[in-house]
């Protein structure tokens, strides 16, 4: 695997080039980690990490990884200082800034399960393979509710998910000899199912064989138009197989197709780069709409996702759970329309869907896709659904819309997706906020001064129009403790709670502590 492949492996929140003479074409062959104390034991080929020295203490260890031939060496720093940027281009190496949030043994693990992966497909002559075909394998196991393998078209296994489940003699033969053993393929050849699947989209439905060690399957074909890449499997267990399975299988068909295709253009991401660009504003609807087949003059919309709860995570953490997420959301949307577009912007996950019919179930699709999130990885996931627009020149109104729904569901809302008509006070209202927030001058003095108790206890008087009983309720206190603060608010900032004026620019004001 190139080091440019393993980059975009990796992704952006790890590392970032600093400097690359040769550019990022040059093979990885393995992970090594080089530490001041140790004598430098470093071969062509390898990418170091740099453990225990920043700056220009780690310029010896640079320039011993040059020596040995290193493709590339990996410092933390959010910018390397200038003199180690100048001895890797002088010494011909790539220079990685890694992050300094992120952990070293966890970067190490990642890097060397891409380049071990990869190692392990080149050796079977599966050129197809690419990065993270492993955990695409894992999304879709966790979709299906099976056991997965993804093959190309000599049936080399590329990728397979994880299983503590029992696995069938064929899955454990395939996986073991990184290619199914001929009397099965036989068989399959002779059931017509191979045909089947090069034919086009359709899911194929394999019954259980006990007399030959097969249990129940789900096939499907992967393909780049007309063109076949591979299959993807999945084997049933002890449990049956989801309901939605063979709608994930579908879609992930259609995610895997661009996995295998992008393996042989490597630089880019190129369909989640177009919507990205989209987003920000670097291209024009209607050129994208060409690029991915989609009809410019047809409805389009744009969902929008975050993953919550991951407050307390560290960052690499929350970026690997958030990919998690991207990847089912992938898989749901090309189940339900071929050209939509996924890309991760500004903390945020979003889905464009173009060439839409008439009532197109968006908000049952997305429901299905955090159930699914919050059902098999376990993820607490927020969805807004923007307007439907008539043209995919609109689409940046429904994303706009999108947007504001989700900001505001995540100030005060539990609900898991929503719309701005479901939420158009509270969008409203938080706008509002948002605006007072950032003007500090048209903020009333006495209420900036009162203390939490006081505010928190006024604005739950005032939300209940009056109403002490109701609001002491809220608040768990006795009414008449109400009641007294209250009072005492209205004598330290000097207001009269009978001016509808005041309590309704109170109202407001106190919702920002």
């Amino acid at each position: 695997m190139s080091l440019r492949q393993v980059l975009i492996a990796l992704g952006d929140p790890f590392v970032e080039v600093q400097a690359a003479p040769h550019g990022l074409e040059a093979d990885v062959l393995d992970v090594v980690i080089l530490d001041p104390d140790d004598v430098p034991d470093v071969r062509p080929g390898d990418l170091v990490l740099v453990v225990g020295a920043r700056g220009r203490a780690a310029l010896p260890l640079v320039k011993a990884a040059a020596a040995g031939g290193a493709v590339a060496v990996a410092v933390k720093a959010d910018a390397p200082a200038p003199v180690l940027r100048q001895a890797a281009a002088d010494a011909g190496v790539a220079l990685l800034a890694v992050r300094p949030e992120v952990r070293w043994e966890h970067l190490e693990a990642l890097a060397r399960g891409v380049v071990t992966n990869a190692r392990l497909t080149a050796d079977a002559g599966a050129a197809e393979a690419v990065g993270d075909l492993f955990g695409l394998a894992q999304t879709i196991a966790a979709l299906t509710g099976g056991s997965v393998s993804i093959e190309d078209t000599a049936s080399r296994v590329l990728a397979y998910s994880r299983s503590s489940d029992e696995v069938d003699e064929l899955r454990r033969l395939s996986i073991l000899g990184r290619q199914g053993p001929e009397p099965y393929l036989k068989m399959l050849r002779e059931w017509g199912v191979y045909r089947r699947l090069r034919a086009g989209e359709e899911v194929v439905r394999i019954d259980e064989h006990p007399e030959l060690g097969i249990r129940r399957r789900l096939a499907v074909g992967v393909h780049a138009g007309t063109r076949p890449l591979g299959a993807i499997w999945v084997q049933e267990g002890a449990a049956p197989l989801t309901e939605q399975a063979e709608r994930a299988l579908l879609g992930a068909a259609r995610v895997t197709a661009l996995h295998l295709v992008q393996q042989r253009e490597p630089a880019v991401a190129f369909r989640e780069n177009l919507l990205a660009s989209l987003l920000d504003g670097r291209t024009e609807a209607g050129s994208l709409a060409e690029q991915i087949g989609a009809d410019p003059d047809r409805p389009a919309a744009v969902v929008v996702f975050a993953l919550r709860g991951q407050e307390h995570a560290d960052r690499t953490e929350h970026e690997l759970r958030r990919a998690e997420m991207t990847g089912l959301i992938s898989v749901h949307a090309a189940a339900y329309r071929r050209t939509a577009l996924v890309s991760q912007r500004s903390g945020r996950t979003y889905a464009l869907l173009p060439d839409l019919p008439p009532k197109a179930p968006l908000l049952a699709l997305t429901r299905e896709i955090v159930a699914a999130a919050r059902g098999h990885m376990g993820l607490r996931v927020q969805a807004a659904v923007g307007c439907t627009v008539p043209t995919v020149d609109e689409v940046m109104v429904s994303r706009g819309e999108a947007d504001r729904v989700l900001d505001a569901m995540a100030r005060d809302l539990d609900a898991d997706v929503a719309t701005l008509a479901d939420v158009r006070s509270r969008v409203l209202v938080g706008e509002t906020l948002a605006l007072l927030a950032g003007h500090p001058r048209i903020r009333d003095p006495r209420l900036t001064a009162l203390d939490p108790e006081l505010a928190r206890s006024l604005l739950a008087y005032l939300d209940e129009f009056g109403d002490v009983r109701t609001a002491a309720a809220k608040l768990h206190v006795h009414p008449n403790t109400l009641r007294y603060r209250v009072r005492r608010a209205a004598e330290l900032g000097g207001f009269d709670l009978d001016d509808p004026l005041l309590r309704l620019f109170a109202q407001l004001q106190l919702r920002l502590s």
